[in-house]
């Protein structure tokens, strides 16, 4: 969305031509030049020009051509210098998690996952002043929004996931950067990851506990909301009743609004973002939802092009935005972030999904966990790069035949039970190279590379091992959706995930639908205008 916003200071700096020598071999010739063109179509009588005057007009015009040129191509250059300066930058991953990039699929294309990061921080008088709790103004800062964004391999599709910030997890163990402290393996709230050496630390938290590998973060914190919402030029949110969030007892955003439809800008809406005491049940489970909700609105504004056809508009957003945020160093510069907009643009809004990770209370209402089998269920969908709109083409059932009889083939075992968080199970692909030899599979080896995968898959090298690839899960009771294409192995690769610990039968039925997105997850379309807030009656007027 910000990336979109940077491209027309780029093509402008784009279309600058080169300057050409006045005196070389690219100056126009007589006659051809603008200088010229006129007196060479006047009619008989006419008189010609004095050469040595219409060269020395011409070279003057070229020189200051040039000098124009070159002078609009620095100032290009300063400027887009000037935004890389603003970005800052941090390591993407500070665990130390073994999860692989996904994949290409058929086409040569990989899903994209980006972790947006809202910070809590009050390290200046600014964010203070709009965050308030001065008391807090020491304090490392705690991630309190988090949003998982997938944009699919063939960039048709977005899914947009939350986890409330007080969600009990795992947080490996990680290493500061800067100071080379040491954070051991922890259970704490997910937010409380941001304190353990920065945001690569969130990250690593994220891919241990959904399996998902994270190419990228962006992280914000509350000024930089203010500042991009006010760059945006405000975006439309809507209340049912009146709302005010605020209590005697100090509790609130201070967002203030009546029933209906508002614009909300800068302050107002970093309100409604920080909004818990006022929306649904005075959770974050509610605070979640309007957020799903502003950021949809601003998605459909942003395409609309309205805040994009004004240059001085255009250069605040850009200017806003790279101050705002802090990236990993992946994506560094405004060239990538321009990049990142134009994969994000393809997806059309009604083809963005924002849902909340299934959660249930845990330790009597003290905090939230995720909700066994539709939290992970939600994961496995970013995993395998399904569609949370469910729409999705369905491709047809086509089964091909094995290539070779079952003692024949070559079928490669790798145990993926690699997890930082639970620990590496010893002996996985010895257990179930010795299930596929019962089963006929009598040239299985083991490989004992460890690595770290949230399910087992079994990938072939080319179309034509597909039918081999098919046959091994079908023996070992895998769904059809484990089958997966690799250009990095050479023979069908099973490898053994962490969602397959212990013993040699496949814990999952095959059977089990695991492409649709669970109710609990609450989806939200990105082309659902008529979307609303619920009101707490304890905070209307």
């Amino acid at each position: 969305m910000r990336q979109s916003n940077v491209r027309g200071e780029r093509e402008r700096h784009a279309a600058v031509p080169e300057p050409r020598d006045p005196g070389g071999d690219d100056s126009p010739p007589e006659g051809e030049g603008p200088a010229s063109h006129g007196a060479g179509h006047r009619r008989g009588g006419s008189r010609r020009p004095r050469r040595g005057r219409g060269v020395r007009i011409l070279r003057w015009t070229a020189l200051t051509l040039a000098v124009l040129v070159l002078g609009a191509a620095g100032a290009g250059y300063l400027y887009y210098q000037h935004l890389n300066g603003n970005l800052r930058k941090e390591e993407l991953d500070l665990g130390d998690s073994k999860i692989g990039k996904p994949e290409p699929n058929a086409a040569g294309q990989t899903p994209l996952n980006i972790l947006l990061v809202g910070s809590d921080s009050r390290n200046t008088a600014e964010n203070v002043k709009l965050g308030g709790a001065k008391q807090d103004a020491d304090r490392k800062p705690l991630a309190d929004v988090q949003m998982l964004v997938h944009v699919s391999a063939d960039r048709s599709n977005m899914s947009v996931v939350s986890i409330p910030r007080d969600t009990r997890v795992t947080i490996p163990k990680c290493t500061d950067p800067e100071s080379g402290k040491v954070y051991p393996k922890t259970e704490g709230a997910i937010n409380q990851s941001l304190q353990h050496g920065g945001p690569g630390c969130t990250v690593a938290a994220w891919k241990e506990l959904t399996g998902v590998y994270i190419d990228h973060f962006m992280m914000i914190d509350f000024s930089g909301v203010v500042s991009m919402a006010d760059a945006v030029g405000g975006v439309p949110v809507c209340v049912r009743d009146n709302v005010y969030s605020h209590d005697s007892r100090g509790h609130g955003s201070g967002l203030k609004l009546t029933k209906g439809t508002h614009s909300v800008k800068g302050v107002q809406a970093l309100q409604w973002l920080r909004t818990r005491y006022g929306f649904e049940d005075n959770t974050d489970i509610g605070r979640a939802k309007a957020q799903h909700m502003y950021m949809t609105s601003m998605i459909r504004q942003l395409k609309s092009g309205t805040k994009l056809s004004d240059p001085g508009k255009l250069m605040d957003l850009a200017e806003a935005a790279t101050k705002a945020l802090t990236v990993d160093h992946g994506l560094g510069t405004v060239k990538k972030l321009y990049d990142l907009g134009n994969d994000l643009k393809r997806v059309p809004a009604k083809r963005t999904t924002m849902v909340t990770m299934p959660w249930e209370y845990g330790g009597g209402g003290e905090y939230v966990k995720p909700r066994p089998g539709e939290a992970e269920q939600t994961f496995s969908l970013l995993r395998n790069d399904i569609a949370m709109d469910g729409k999705d083409k369905k491709k047809p059932d086509h089964t091909p035949a094995p290539t070779a009889p079952k003692g024949e083939l070559p079928v490669v075992v790798q145990n993926g039970t690699s997890s930082t968080v639970l620990g590496p199970v010893s002996g996985r692909a010895g257990v179930i190279t010795s299930e596929l030899v019962r089963l006929g599979y009598a040239k299985a080896t083991a490989n004992t590379v460890l690595t770290s995968q949230a399910d087992t898959t079994v990938v072939y090298p080319d179309e034509a091992k597909q039918g081999d690839a098919l046959a091994v899960a079908k023996a070992l009771k895998l769904p059809k959706s484990a089958v997966k294409s690799s250009k990095s192995v050479q023979e069908v690769t099973l490898v053994v995930g962490n969602d397959w610990r212990e013993g040699a039968v496949y814990p999952k039925p095959a059977s089990e639908d695991d492409s649709k997105t669970p109710e609990s997850a609450d989806a939200l379309n990105g082309e659902d205008k008529k979307a609303c807030m619920k009101v707490n009656p304890q905070y209307t007027f």
